[in-house]
């Protein structure tokens, strides 16, 4: 009984660890899991669409019978991206623009998983960091008062979106939605602030010191030439 008393904190930090590895591996995982499913159905309804033209294309061409599947899926390949090309070329016109949006408000962000999706595209072509994929020291009460904590989404008004988790379980915290001002990004990984955050705070020097160096950064950027 004592040793389990003595030993408790330690144990609670494993537990932690684990959970917070784990949560992090599903982080990564996921958006690639649905990417390939979503990709896998496209591949599947394209290839029954066009079935009748690759039947066509591959009797009509003299090569050996084990290579019809491989012609019959660059085909399919070759389709779709024709028609990615394509429908990216209408969007960015005027017209286009103006018809995705209103598809977009009225059919497919009432689609269970659409939105899901088009984030997930979104990281994978790198138009969106994923979550937790940057760690910051906010300033969430609007002064020098600093809190550790995990950028996950940017918005058109220059506001930010950030988790803060609570130590030492930092599956549990608070979200909140900041002036970009407030936040100040550093170049710490998210491994390094997790541990800080498990640990209560101990570890945290690399946090300081990235918001040092972003400090010194700013302060060179600003200065005007010549100076020193």
């Amino acid at each position: 009984m004592k040793w389990i008393t003595h030993h408790a904190p330690m144990l609670k930090r494993t537990k932690n660890f684990f959970k917070t590895t784990l949560l992090g591996g599903i982080i990564v995982i996921l958006p690639t899991i649905i990417l390939v499913f979503a990709f896998k159905w496209l591949f599947g309804m394209v290839g029954n669409g066009i079935k009748p033209l690759t039947d066509l294309v591959v009797n009509n061409i003299a090569l050996p019978d084990r290579y019809d599947e491989l012609i019959a899926t660059l085909i399919v390949l070759s389709v779709i991206v024709l028609g990615c090309f394509f429908v990216g070329l209408f969007v960015r016109t005027r017209l286009g623009k103006y018809i995705y949006s209103g598809f977009e408000g009225t059919v497919l962000s009432k689609a269970p998983g659409y939105k899901m999706v088009k984030e997930t595209v979104n990281q994978f072509l790198g138009k969106k960091e994923s979550p937790f994929s940057s760690v910051a020291l906010v300033r969430i009460f609007e002064n020098d008062t600093k809190v550790t904590a995990f950028i996950t989404d940017r918005h058109d008004d220059g506001t930010i979106t950030v988790f803060v988790p609570t130590g030492p379980n930092p599956t549990s915290g608070f979200i909140y939605h900041l002036d970009s001002k407030y936040v100040h990004p550093v170049d710490v990984s998210v491994e390094d602030a997790m541990r800080s955050v498990i640990s209560c705070g101990a570890g945290s020097e690399k946090l300081i010191k990235g918001l040092q160096s972003l400090r010194g950064g700013l302060r060179k950027s600003t200065m005007p030439p010549g100076a020193s």
